[in-house]
Formats: structure tokens, C-alpha cells, sequence
């Protein structure tokens, strides 16, 4: 295939397909490990990706009235804990002349995800309430489809459809000719009655019968559930924002406060069996009594971050209330952090927003508010940037530093 179609790929995807594993085995699980009919299908998938500019589309190349349409966004998780990509029919008119662009739209969102997530899978859900004939655009649906059983492999997990009228019934027996036996088992018709089998309220609006009070804008980018805006939509705002002042102001004291404050938090702690700052030759053996298994470790380029993927409180009868995030800055600069949750009415997390010292490591307390219970649906984002050397740390440097820090020099880690 290289030989014949060199010309034809992004040499970023050829490149990616050598050392990604993951990238291999979710191509090779969605075509059932027919080896054949893989190749084909990552062949079709470079040949389209390379077309669309897929690895070049940004937020900057599309046009803006795109994103304030509202027609398509991420927002919440299903019952499952995948994320759900919503596409609401009533916000799209039928137009041959903006089609390319919806579609570059539609690639923007999955490529965004796919990047920042490592491919976890999505459910798509078509909600179809206050539609009509003027809304069937089955080109435009076809090329959806066409993007999960085609180029983004073992990417979707269902299609949820809400409230489909009547007289789209027979545009859907052609779209279930496109999808083959295995999507077609994807399909899920519901109603309000019904629809909670597959989301729960929370991430459900109120026409659906939910709960969920989120309402679309742009900007900011709505690319998850951590809507603060960051850059040039605004300032970051930190979760705690019920804390007082002077509980702000004793999160950002320099590091040898910190440490001694964590040092008193943690005598405190029954889930953490945690050694001290001075011992830190030990530091490895840090774990929660009731995890399940070792901790690992994201290894980002800024910070390395461990636990890497879960924050584990043990069981409803003996969930314990903390738990311990542990940066590492492998930079030789300082480097702000920030911490942020979908459900900050459940979560303290102390410091949320401050900053490391090069070669050094700092603990992130997360305690659970008495009465709650930690869920599967709760979410953390460590966003963290590299500061000048001569930047201050304090609450005024750092509250400046989020706001004019481009997005780009950002690593962020959920």
C-alpha cells in the first residue's frame, strides 16, 4: 500500500501507525483481526484523513459561525462512562454549498477527541426533538456514520436517537442499509419514556427529561465538561471558588509552607500510607490501603502525574473520604498547575491552583465532602504550564499568568 499510495497519505498517520500500538489493535478489533481487511480499511482511512487535513484542523481554520451553530459539541458520559457526542438536528439546515465545511466539522470534534482521550470510545446521540422534513440531510448522516465504521476504528459505542418523527422512518431504513449488521446494533430508538436506560439524568436536558442545566455558547471551546474558558475567552477560574480568600492565599504559599501543611493533612489520612517530604528516597511506596493496583504514571512532558488514570476511594461500606494526586515537575523551570472537576460541589481539592519548583514533587489532597459518594461520571483535569523563571508564584502572578498563556504551550492531563 505505501509503494502504491505514498502521495496519498499524511506521513504523520504512516509514522503514528508504526509506533502506535493502540492505533493497530482498535483497527484490527473493529474489522473482527481479518488482517485484509484491515489494511483496507486503514488505507481508506489515511487516503480520507489526508483529504480532509485531518491532523491540520484547528479551531483557527474552521469558520466561527461553525462552532455557534450548536448542531455539534461533546457534553457528559452515558451510563457507561463514554463520552457523548451530540449532534442536535434542529440547529441544521440542508445546504450543498456549507457541506464540506460541517464536515471538516464533525472531523475537528472526532480528531479533538481522539487526541486528547487516546481514542476512548464515544456514544452518538442524534437528538431529533422539534425536527422536521427541512432537517433530513441523510448525506450529511451518511458521512457521520461513515466516519465510525469507516476511518475512526472501534471509536463508537452506540448511536442513541431521540424522538426520530415519523416521516424520517423511511430516510432510516436507508441509513441501516449503509451501517452493516454490526452498527445496526448500535442503533437505539428512544423517547423521554425511555431514554434513561442509556444516559442517566444528569447529562440529560430537560426537554429529554433530565436534569442537565448546561446550555451550548462559544466561546468557550465546549470540548468537555470543564467549561471554564481559558486564553483569550477569559480567565480560569479555580473550583474552590466558595473558599475565602485566605484559604486561597495559604494554597499558593511558597513550597516549604505547602509541604508542611500537606505534612499535618496527611498524619490525618487513613486511605494514604504516605512518607514524608524527607524521606523521599520512599516516595515510590506511596499507596491507597484499598487500591486495587499499583499506582501508575502518566509521564507528561511538563509533569509526571500519579496516579495516572484513577482516583480510587474504595467501596460505598468502606470508601475512604482523601485521596493523594502526586505532581512531579521534570522541567528546570517552575510550572503552574491547575486542578479542576465536573462535580465541584463533591470535591475539595487543595491546592487546585499553584505551582511546582523544578525537580520537585508536590502532593494534591482530594477529599470527598461528607454525604457524597464518589461516581464513575466524576471527572479531574491537571491542566499545567511552564512560567519564566522570573515570574512570581503568588496569587496576582498566577491569576495573569492563566490569563495570557496560549493554549498551545498547555498540557493538560484528565
Amino acid at each position: 500500500y505505501l509503494l502504491d499510495k505514498s502521495d496519498k497519505y499524511d506521513s504523520r498517520d504512516v509514522e503514528r501507525l508504526q509506533q502506535d500500538d493502540k492505533w493497530v489493535e482498535n483497527y484490527l478489533l473493529w474489522r473482527h483481526d481479518v488482517v485484509d481487511d484491515t489494511l483496507k480499511m486503514i488505507d481508506e482511512s489515511f487516503q480520507w484523513r489526508k483529504d480532509y487535513t485531518v491532523n491540520d484542523l484547528t479551531e483557527s481554520v474552521l469558520p466561527k459561525w461553525l462552532f455557534e451553530n450548536g448542531s455539534l459539541f461533546l457534553h457528559g458520559y452515558d451510563k457507561e462512562g463514554c463520552k457523548l457526542f451530540w449532534f442536535r438536528v434542529k440547529h441544521h439546515t440542508r445546504d450543498p454549498k456549507q457541506q464540506i465545511e460541517k464536515k471538516k466539522l464533525v472531523a475537528f470534534w472526532l480528531e479533538h477527541y481522539a487526541k486528547r482521550d487516546h481514542g476512548k470510545p464515544l456514544t452518538v446521540v442524534f437528538d431529533m426533538a422539534e425536527t422536521g422534513i427541512s432537517h433530513i440531510d441523510l448525506d450529511f448522516v451518511r458521512f457521520i456514520v461513515n466516519c465510525f465504521t469507516d476511518y475512526y476504528p472501534n471509536f463508537l459505542t452506540k448511536i442513541v436517537i431521540f424522538e426520530m418523527p415519523w416521516i424520517m422512518n423511511a430516510a432510516f431504513k436507508i441509513v441501516k442499509g449503509w451501517l452493516g449488521p454490526d452498527a445496526i446494533s448500535m442503533l437505539k430508538f428512544t423517547n423521554k419514556s425511555d431514554v434513561q436506560e442509556y444516559i442517566s439524568g444528569e447529562y440529560l436536558p430537560p426537554h429529554m427529561g433530565g436534569t442537565d442545566s448546561f446550555k451550548y455558547s462559544y466561546p468557550p471551546l465546549v470540548d468537555d465538561d470543564f467549561q471554564t474558558p481559558l486564553c483569550e475567552n477569559g480567565p480560569i477560574t479555580c473550583e474552590d471558588e466558595h473558599e475565602s480568600k485566605e484559604e486561597i492565599d495559604a494554597d499558593t504559599k511558597e513550597t516549604g509552607e505547602l509541604n508542611e501543611e500537606q505534612n499535618l493533612n496527611q498524619k490525618k489520612m487513613n486511605s494514604i500510607e504516605q512518607i514524608s517530604k524527607s524521606e523521599e528516597t520512599d516516595k515510590t511506596e506511596i499507596k491507597p490501603k484499598n487500591t486495587k493496583k499499583a499506582l501508575t504514571t502518566f509521564k507528561g512532558p511538563l509533569l509526571h502525574i500519579s496516579p495516572a488514570e484513577e482516583l480510587y476511594f474504595g467501596s460505598k461500606e468502606t470508601g475512604e473520604k482523601k485521596c493523594l494526586i502526586v505532581l512531579t515537575n521534570v522541567t528546570k523551570n517552575i510550572v503552574a498547575f491547575k486542578v479542576r472537576t465536573t462535580a465541584p460541589e463533591k470535591y475539595r481539592v487543595k491546592p487546585s491552583n499553584s505551582s511546582c519548583e523544578p525537580g520537585t514533587s508536590l502532593d494534591i489532597i482530594v477529599s470527598l465532602h461528607g454525604g457524597f459518594a464518589a461516581s464513575l461520571q466524576d471527572r479531574f483535569l491537571i491542566m499545567a504550564a511552564e512560567m519564566d523563571q522570573s515570574s512570581g508564584a503568588g496569587v496576582p502572578e498566577l491569576t495573569q499568568f492563566w490569563k495570557e498563556v496560549p493554549r498551545t504551550k498547555v498540557m493538560e492531563h484528565r
